[in-house]
Protein backbone atom coordinates (compact mmCIF):
# COMPACT_ATOMS: atom_id res chain seq x y z
CA UNK A 1 0.00 0.00 0.00
CA UNK A 2 1.14 3.54 -0.71
CA UNK A 3 -0.05 7.10 -0.97
CA UNK A 4 -1.96 7.71 -4.20
CA UNK A 5 -2.68 11.21 -5.51
CA UNK A 6 -5.12 11.95 -8.33
CA UNK A 7 -5.53 15.17 -10.27
CA UNK A 8 -9.08 15.70 -11.55
CA UNK A 9 -9.42 18.15 -14.47
CA UNK A 10 -12.76 18.88 -16.18
CA UNK A 11 -12.31 18.86 -19.96
CA UNK A 12 -13.17 22.32 -21.41
CA UNK A 13 -15.00 22.99 -18.18
CA UNK A 14 -17.06 26.06 -19.01
CA UNK A 15 -18.19 24.58 -22.30
CA UNK A 16 -18.82 21.12 -20.82
CA UNK A 17 -20.78 22.46 -17.87
CA UNK A 18 -22.84 24.66 -20.18
CA UNK A 19 -23.61 21.70 -22.45
CA UNK A 20 -24.60 19.50 -19.50
CA UNK A 21 -26.80 22.29 -18.13
CA UNK A 22 -28.51 22.80 -21.49
CA UNK A 23 -29.13 19.07 -21.73
CA UNK A 24 -30.83 19.13 -18.32
CA UNK A 25 -33.00 21.99 -19.55
CA UNK A 26 -34.05 19.90 -22.54
CA UNK A 27 -32.22 21.78 -25.29
CA UNK A 28 -31.57 19.62 -28.33
CA UNK A 29 -28.25 21.13 -29.39
CA UNK A 30 -24.92 19.91 -28.02
CA UNK A 31 -22.35 22.68 -28.21
CA UNK A 32 -19.58 20.11 -27.75
CA UNK A 33 -20.33 18.61 -31.17
CA UNK A 34 -20.06 21.83 -33.24
CA UNK A 35 -17.47 24.61 -33.54
CA UNK A 36 -18.44 26.54 -30.42
CA UNK A 37 -16.84 28.65 -27.73
CA UNK A 38 -17.82 30.14 -24.42
CA UNK A 39 -17.11 33.82 -24.92
CA UNK A 40 -17.78 37.10 -23.22
CA UNK A 41 -19.97 39.81 -24.66
CA UNK A 42 -17.88 41.99 -26.97
CA UNK A 43 -20.14 44.96 -26.36
CA UNK A 44 -19.42 44.57 -22.66
CA UNK A 45 -15.64 44.56 -23.28
CA UNK A 46 -15.31 40.87 -22.46
CA UNK A 47 -14.85 39.58 -26.00
CA UNK A 48 -12.42 36.68 -25.51
CA UNK A 49 -12.63 32.89 -25.81
CA UNK A 50 -13.02 31.29 -22.36
CA UNK A 51 -13.45 27.68 -23.54
CA UNK A 52 -13.68 25.89 -26.90
CA UNK A 53 -15.15 22.70 -28.26
CA UNK A 54 -13.05 20.01 -29.93
CA UNK A 55 -14.44 20.96 -33.38
CA UNK A 56 -13.44 24.58 -32.65
CA UNK A 57 -9.88 23.46 -31.84
CA UNK A 58 -9.59 22.13 -35.41
CA UNK A 59 -9.87 25.73 -36.60
CA UNK A 60 -6.86 26.66 -34.41
CA UNK A 61 -9.06 28.64 -32.03
CA UNK A 62 -7.25 29.20 -28.74
CA UNK A 63 -8.43 30.04 -25.23
CA UNK A 64 -7.78 33.73 -24.57
CA UNK A 65 -8.12 34.65 -28.24
CA UNK A 66 -10.42 37.53 -29.10
CA UNK A 67 -13.80 36.56 -30.50
CA UNK A 68 -13.03 38.67 -33.55
CA UNK A 69 -9.98 36.52 -34.30
CA UNK A 70 -11.93 33.34 -33.59
CA UNK A 71 -14.67 34.30 -36.06
CA UNK A 72 -12.07 35.02 -38.71
CA UNK A 73 -10.81 31.45 -38.30
CA UNK A 74 -14.35 30.02 -38.22
CA UNK A 75 -17.10 32.29 -39.65
CA UNK A 76 -19.88 29.94 -38.49
CA UNK A 77 -18.59 29.82 -34.92
CA UNK A 78 -21.26 29.47 -32.23
CA UNK A 79 -20.57 31.86 -29.33
CA UNK A 80 -22.32 31.03 -26.07
CA UNK A 81 -22.23 33.55 -23.21
CA UNK A 82 -20.78 32.39 -19.87
CA UNK A 83 -22.99 31.46 -16.93
CA UNK A 84 -20.72 31.69 -13.90
CA UNK A 85 -23.39 30.67 -11.42
CA UNK A 86 -23.77 27.34 -13.25
CA UNK A 87 -19.98 26.87 -13.14
CA UNK A 88 -19.77 27.51 -9.42
CA UNK A 89 -22.60 25.08 -8.69
CA UNK A 90 -21.08 22.45 -11.00
CA UNK A 91 -17.67 22.81 -9.36
CA UNK A 92 -19.12 22.41 -5.88
CA UNK A 93 -21.22 19.42 -6.94
CA UNK A 94 -18.11 17.72 -8.32
CA UNK A 95 -16.15 18.29 -5.11
CA UNK A 96 -19.02 16.97 -3.02
CA UNK A 97 -19.14 13.85 -5.21
CA UNK A 98 -15.38 13.30 -4.88
CA UNK A 99 -15.82 13.51 -1.10
CA UNK A 100 -17.83 10.29 -1.31
CA UNK A 101 -14.60 8.54 -2.32
CA UNK A 102 -12.20 10.29 0.05
CA UNK A 103 -12.25 13.14 2.56
CA UNK A 104 -8.90 14.31 1.17
CA UNK A 105 -10.00 16.78 -1.53
CA UNK A 106 -8.05 19.94 -2.26
CA UNK A 107 -9.22 22.64 -4.67
CA UNK A 108 -6.70 23.75 -7.29
CA UNK A 109 -8.99 25.91 -9.43
CA UNK A 110 -12.67 26.08 -10.34
CA UNK A 111 -12.27 23.08 -12.68
CA UNK A 112 -9.37 21.20 -11.07
CA UNK A 113 -8.72 19.50 -7.77
CA UNK A 114 -6.48 16.93 -6.14
CA UNK A 115 -7.71 13.95 -4.16
CA UNK A 116 -5.61 11.67 -1.98
CA UNK A 117 -5.70 8.09 -0.72
CA UNK A 118 -3.45 6.53 1.91
CA UNK A 119 -4.47 2.88 1.62
CA UNK A 120 -4.35 1.98 -2.08
CA UNK A 121 -1.86 0.05 -4.16
CA UNK A 122 -0.90 1.54 -7.50
CA UNK A 123 -3.04 -0.96 -9.40
CA UNK A 124 -6.00 -0.23 -7.15
CA UNK A 125 -5.45 3.49 -7.64
CA UNK A 126 -5.50 3.20 -11.44
CA UNK A 127 -8.65 1.07 -11.39
CA UNK A 128 -10.35 3.53 -9.05
CA UNK A 129 -9.35 6.47 -11.28
CA UNK A 130 -11.07 4.85 -14.26
CA UNK A 131 -14.13 4.18 -12.11
CA UNK A 132 -14.29 7.81 -10.93
CA UNK A 133 -13.83 9.13 -14.48
CA UNK A 134 -16.60 6.95 -15.87
CA UNK A 135 -18.95 7.64 -12.97
CA UNK A 136 -18.54 11.43 -13.36
CA UNK A 137 -19.42 11.12 -17.04
CA UNK A 138 -22.49 9.02 -16.24
CA UNK A 139 -23.67 11.10 -13.28
CA UNK A 140 -22.99 14.65 -14.52
CA UNK A 141 -22.84 14.33 -18.30
CA UNK A 142 -19.33 15.69 -18.91
CA UNK A 143 -15.83 14.24 -19.06
CA UNK A 144 -12.71 14.67 -16.95
CA UNK A 145 -9.06 13.74 -17.20
CA UNK A 146 -7.47 12.02 -14.22
CA UNK A 147 -3.75 11.84 -13.55
CA UNK A 148 -2.51 9.27 -11.06
CA UNK A 149 0.79 9.28 -9.18
CA UNK A 150 2.32 9.52 -5.73
CA UNK A 151 2.58 13.32 -5.55
CA UNK A 152 0.59 16.30 -6.81
CA UNK A 153 3.13 17.47 -9.38
CA UNK A 154 3.33 14.13 -11.17
CA UNK A 155 -0.44 13.60 -10.92
CA UNK A 156 -1.05 16.95 -12.62
CA UNK A 157 1.52 16.28 -15.32
CA UNK A 158 0.00 12.84 -15.94
CA UNK A 159 -3.47 14.28 -16.32
CA UNK A 160 -2.23 16.64 -19.04
CA UNK A 161 -0.57 13.96 -21.19
CA UNK A 162 -3.56 13.33 -23.47
CA UNK A 163 -7.12 14.67 -23.48
CA UNK A 164 -10.10 14.35 -23.27
CA UNK A 165 -11.73 11.65 -21.14
CA UNK A 166 -8.48 9.87 -20.23
CA UNK A 167 -6.70 8.42 -17.23
CA UNK A 168 -2.90 8.47 -17.19
CA UNK A 169 -0.18 7.56 -14.72
CA UNK A 170 3.23 9.11 -14.18
CA UNK A 171 5.01 7.24 -11.42
CA UNK A 172 8.68 7.82 -10.66
CA UNK A 173 9.88 5.03 -12.93
CA UNK A 174 7.83 6.49 -15.81
CA UNK A 175 9.29 10.00 -15.66
CA UNK A 176 12.07 9.38 -18.17
CA UNK A 177 9.67 7.88 -20.72
CA UNK A 178 6.60 10.12 -20.27
CA UNK A 179 7.87 13.42 -18.89
CA UNK A 180 11.38 14.05 -20.16
CA UNK A 181 10.63 14.08 -23.93
CA UNK A 182 8.06 16.91 -23.50
CA UNK A 183 8.95 20.53 -24.35
CA UNK A 184 10.24 22.31 -21.27
CA UNK A 185 7.36 24.83 -21.34
CA UNK A 186 4.91 22.00 -20.62
CA UNK A 187 6.39 21.56 -17.16
CA UNK A 188 4.23 23.10 -14.47
CA UNK A 189 5.53 26.55 -13.42
CA UNK A 190 7.69 27.06 -16.52
CA UNK A 191 6.21 30.16 -18.14
CA UNK A 192 7.03 31.96 -21.37
CA UNK A 193 9.86 34.07 -19.93
CA UNK A 194 11.47 31.11 -18.19
CA UNK A 195 11.17 29.04 -21.37
CA UNK A 196 13.12 31.63 -23.37
CA UNK A 197 15.85 31.76 -20.73
CA UNK A 198 16.14 27.99 -20.64
CA UNK A 199 16.20 27.76 -24.44
CA UNK A 200 19.12 30.23 -24.52
CA UNK A 201 21.01 27.82 -22.28
CA UNK A 202 20.28 24.87 -24.59
CA UNK A 203 17.46 23.49 -22.44
CA UNK A 204 14.53 22.57 -24.71
CA UNK A 205 12.91 19.54 -23.07
CA UNK A 206 11.98 18.60 -19.52
CA UNK A 207 14.71 15.96 -19.73
CA UNK A 208 17.25 18.65 -20.59
CA UNK A 209 16.15 20.55 -17.50
CA UNK A 210 16.34 17.45 -15.31
CA UNK A 211 19.95 16.86 -16.43
CA UNK A 212 20.97 20.54 -16.35
CA UNK A 213 23.59 22.08 -14.08
CA UNK A 214 21.77 22.67 -10.80
CA UNK A 215 24.23 25.39 -9.77
CA UNK A 216 23.59 27.31 -12.99
CA UNK A 217 19.82 27.18 -12.47
CA UNK A 218 20.19 28.27 -8.87
CA UNK A 219 22.56 31.11 -9.78
CA UNK A 220 20.41 32.67 -12.52
CA UNK A 221 16.86 31.69 -11.50
CA UNK A 222 17.18 31.48 -7.73
CA UNK A 223 14.44 29.64 -5.83
CA UNK A 224 12.40 29.28 -9.00
CA UNK A 225 15.31 27.47 -10.66
CA UNK A 226 15.59 25.06 -7.75
CA UNK A 227 11.87 24.38 -7.88
CA UNK A 228 11.59 23.63 -11.61
CA UNK A 229 14.74 21.47 -11.42
CA UNK A 230 13.03 19.41 -8.72
CA UNK A 231 9.80 19.26 -10.76
CA UNK A 232 11.68 18.07 -13.86
CA UNK A 233 12.96 15.20 -11.74
CA UNK A 234 9.47 14.44 -10.39
CA UNK A 235 10.23 15.73 -6.89
CA UNK A 236 7.37 17.43 -5.03
CA UNK A 237 7.11 17.43 -1.24
CA UNK A 238 3.89 19.43 -0.94
CA UNK A 239 1.13 18.03 1.24
CA UNK A 240 -2.63 18.33 1.17
CA UNK A 241 -3.78 21.49 2.89
CA UNK A 242 -7.16 22.14 4.49
CA UNK A 243 -9.31 24.66 2.67
CA UNK A 244 -8.40 28.15 3.91
CA UNK A 245 -11.14 30.00 5.76
CA UNK A 246 -13.06 32.47 3.62
CA UNK A 247 -11.62 35.91 4.35
CA UNK A 248 -13.66 38.00 1.95
CA UNK A 249 -16.29 37.76 -0.77
CA UNK A 250 -16.09 40.04 -3.78
CA UNK A 251 -17.58 40.73 -7.15
CA UNK A 252 -16.65 43.15 -9.93
CA UNK A 253 -17.47 43.88 -13.54
CA UNK A 254 -15.99 45.88 -16.39
CA UNK A 255 -18.88 47.89 -17.76
CA UNK A 256 -19.96 47.85 -21.39
CA UNK A 257 -19.91 51.65 -21.48
CA UNK A 258 -18.42 54.36 -19.30
CA UNK A 259 -20.94 55.27 -16.61
CA UNK A 260 -21.30 58.98 -15.88
CA UNK A 261 -24.48 59.23 -13.79
CA UNK A 262 -24.99 58.29 -10.17
CA UNK A 263 -28.33 56.50 -10.68
CA UNK A 264 -26.83 54.01 -13.13
CA UNK A 265 -23.80 53.47 -10.89
CA UNK A 266 -26.13 52.71 -7.97
CA UNK A 267 -28.01 50.11 -10.05
CA UNK A 268 -24.75 48.43 -11.05
CA UNK A 269 -23.57 48.36 -7.45
CA UNK A 270 -26.86 46.69 -6.47
CA UNK A 271 -26.45 44.05 -9.19
CA UNK A 272 -22.94 43.28 -7.88
CA UNK A 273 -24.13 43.17 -4.27
CA UNK A 274 -26.90 40.72 -5.23
CA UNK A 275 -24.33 38.05 -6.07
CA UNK A 276 -21.95 38.97 -3.26
CA UNK A 277 -24.62 38.81 -0.55
CA UNK A 278 -26.03 35.57 -1.96
CA UNK A 279 -22.58 33.94 -1.77
CA UNK A 280 -22.15 35.28 1.75
CA UNK A 281 -25.40 33.64 2.85
CA UNK A 282 -24.58 30.46 0.98
CA UNK A 283 -21.37 30.22 3.01
CA UNK A 284 -23.35 30.85 6.20
CA UNK A 285 -21.24 33.92 6.89
CA UNK A 286 -21.86 37.52 7.90
CA UNK A 287 -19.67 40.55 7.30
CA UNK A 288 -18.67 43.63 9.23
CA UNK A 289 -16.62 45.44 6.55
CA UNK A 290 -17.85 46.59 3.13
CA UNK A 291 -15.70 47.86 0.26
CA UNK A 292 -16.16 49.54 -3.09
CA UNK A 293 -13.64 49.74 -5.92
CA UNK A 294 -13.87 52.27 -8.75
CA UNK A 295 -11.79 52.30 -11.95
CA UNK A 296 -12.28 55.28 -14.24
CA UNK A 297 -11.96 55.46 -18.01
CA UNK A 298 -8.26 56.31 -17.68
CA UNK A 299 -7.69 53.17 -15.55
CA UNK A 300 -7.16 55.13 -12.35
CA UNK A 301 -8.35 52.96 -9.45
CA UNK A 302 -9.44 53.68 -5.89
CA UNK A 303 -10.73 51.34 -3.20
CA UNK A 304 -12.46 52.45 -0.02
CA UNK A 305 -13.92 50.50 2.89
CA UNK A 306 -16.17 51.01 5.86
CA UNK A 307 -16.50 49.07 9.11
CA UNK A 308 -20.05 48.48 10.30
CA UNK A 309 -21.05 48.44 13.99
CA UNK A 310 -22.72 45.03 13.48
CA UNK A 311 -22.52 41.84 11.38
CA UNK A 312 -24.90 41.43 8.47
CA UNK A 313 -25.67 39.25 5.45
CA UNK A 314 -28.61 41.33 4.23
CA UNK A 315 -28.52 42.42 0.57
CA UNK A 316 -30.30 45.71 1.22
CA UNK A 317 -28.09 46.56 4.18
CA UNK A 318 -24.84 45.77 2.36
CA UNK A 319 -26.00 47.69 -0.71
CA UNK A 320 -26.98 50.79 1.29
CA UNK A 321 -23.59 50.97 3.01
CA UNK A 322 -21.58 50.39 -0.18
CA UNK A 323 -23.74 52.91 -2.05
CA UNK A 324 -23.06 55.53 0.64
CA UNK A 325 -19.35 54.72 0.45
CA UNK A 326 -19.44 55.17 -3.33
CA UNK A 327 -21.28 58.51 -3.07
CA UNK A 328 -18.70 59.79 -0.62
CA UNK A 329 -15.65 58.96 -2.73
CA UNK A 330 -16.69 59.08 -6.42
CA UNK A 331 -15.30 62.25 -8.01
CA UNK A 332 -17.61 62.17 -11.03
CA UNK A 333 -15.10 60.79 -13.53
CA UNK A 334 -16.57 58.32 -16.07
CA UNK A 335 -16.47 54.80 -14.60
CA UNK A 336 -15.08 51.82 -16.53
CA UNK A 337 -15.24 49.19 -13.78
CA UNK A 338 -17.01 48.81 -10.43
CA UNK A 339 -16.30 46.27 -7.72
CA UNK A 340 -17.78 45.45 -4.34
CA UNK A 341 -16.61 43.16 -1.57
CA UNK A 342 -17.26 42.29 2.06
CA UNK A 343 -14.75 41.24 4.70
CA UNK A 344 -14.22 40.66 8.44
CA UNK A 345 -16.39 37.58 8.11
CA UNK A 346 -17.86 35.56 10.92
CA UNK A 347 -19.79 32.32 10.88
CA UNK A 348 -22.51 32.69 13.50
CA UNK A 349 -25.28 30.30 14.39
CA UNK A 350 -27.17 32.98 16.24
CA UNK A 351 -27.28 36.61 15.20
CA UNK A 352 -27.22 39.33 17.83
CA UNK A 353 -29.60 42.18 17.09
CA UNK A 354 -28.09 45.66 16.90
CA UNK A 355 -29.59 49.05 17.70
CA UNK A 356 -27.75 50.41 14.60
CA UNK A 357 -29.71 48.31 12.12
CA UNK A 358 -32.83 49.18 10.19
CA UNK A 359 -36.03 48.22 12.05
CA UNK A 360 -37.12 46.23 8.99
CA UNK A 361 -33.83 44.30 8.79
CA UNK A 362 -35.26 41.03 10.06
CA UNK A 363 -37.97 41.13 7.42
CA UNK A 364 -35.39 41.94 4.74
CA UNK A 365 -33.26 38.99 5.83
CA UNK A 366 -36.24 36.65 5.59
CA UNK A 367 -37.01 38.06 2.15
CA UNK A 368 -33.39 37.42 1.06
CA UNK A 369 -33.67 33.76 1.98
CA UNK A 370 -36.91 33.38 0.04
CA UNK A 371 -35.32 35.04 -3.01
CA UNK A 372 -32.27 32.77 -2.69
CA UNK A 373 -34.43 29.65 -2.70
CA UNK A 374 -36.42 30.81 -5.75
CA UNK A 375 -33.26 31.60 -7.70
CA UNK A 376 -31.68 28.32 -6.72
CA UNK A 377 -34.68 26.42 -8.03
CA UNK A 378 -35.71 28.46 -11.08
CA UNK A 379 -32.59 30.39 -12.12
CA UNK A 380 -30.70 33.50 -11.14
CA UNK A 381 -32.99 35.91 -13.00
CA UNK A 382 -36.28 34.20 -12.13
CA UNK A 383 -36.93 37.01 -9.68
CA UNK A 384 -35.35 40.46 -9.98
CA UNK A 385 -35.68 43.83 -8.30
CA UNK A 386 -37.90 46.42 -9.93
CA UNK A 387 -35.02 48.84 -10.48
CA UNK A 388 -33.76 46.54 -13.26
CA UNK A 389 -37.05 46.33 -15.14
CA UNK A 390 -36.76 47.76 -18.66
CA UNK A 391 -33.12 48.73 -18.07
CA UNK A 392 -30.05 47.70 -19.98
CA UNK A 393 -28.37 46.46 -16.80
CA UNK A 394 -28.08 42.83 -15.79
CA UNK A 395 -29.84 42.23 -12.45
CA UNK A 396 -26.90 40.09 -11.32
CA UNK A 397 -23.41 41.05 -12.47
CA UNK A 398 -19.99 39.53 -11.99
CA UNK A 399 -17.81 36.54 -12.77
CA UNK A 400 -16.84 33.39 -10.96
CA UNK A 401 -15.50 33.90 -7.44
CA UNK A 402 -11.71 33.60 -7.47
CA UNK A 403 -11.56 33.87 -3.71
CA UNK A 404 -13.22 30.46 -3.36
CA UNK A 405 -10.50 28.84 -5.45
CA UNK A 406 -7.13 29.32 -3.74
CA UNK A 407 -5.36 27.21 -6.37
CA UNK A 408 -5.55 29.87 -9.06
CA UNK A 409 -1.89 30.30 -8.19
CA UNK A 410 0.49 27.46 -7.44
CA UNK A 411 -0.18 25.37 -4.37
CA UNK A 412 2.38 22.71 -5.25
Amino acid sequence: MSNIVMHIDVNSAFLAWTAAYEEQLGRERDIREVPAVIGGNEENRHGIVLARSIPAKKYKIQTGMSLMEARQLCPNLLVVPPNYQVYVRASKALREYLNTYTPIVEVFSIDECFIGFTDLSRDEGVKLAHKIKDSIKEKFGYTVNIGVSTNKLLAKMAGDLEKPDKCHTCFSEEIEEKLWPLPVEELFMVGRKTKHKLNRWGIYTIGDLARADYRLLHRFLGAHGRMIYAYANGIDSSTFQPAPPMKSVGNSSTLKYDVTDRDTAHAIILSLVEMTAWRLREGEMMCKVVRVGIKDKDFNYISRQKKLPYFTDCTKDIYKNIRDLFDKHWDGRPIRQLGVSVADLERTQFKQLSMFQDRNMLNNEKLDKVIDSIREKYGDTSIIRGVFANRDISPILGGYPDDEYPGMTSIL
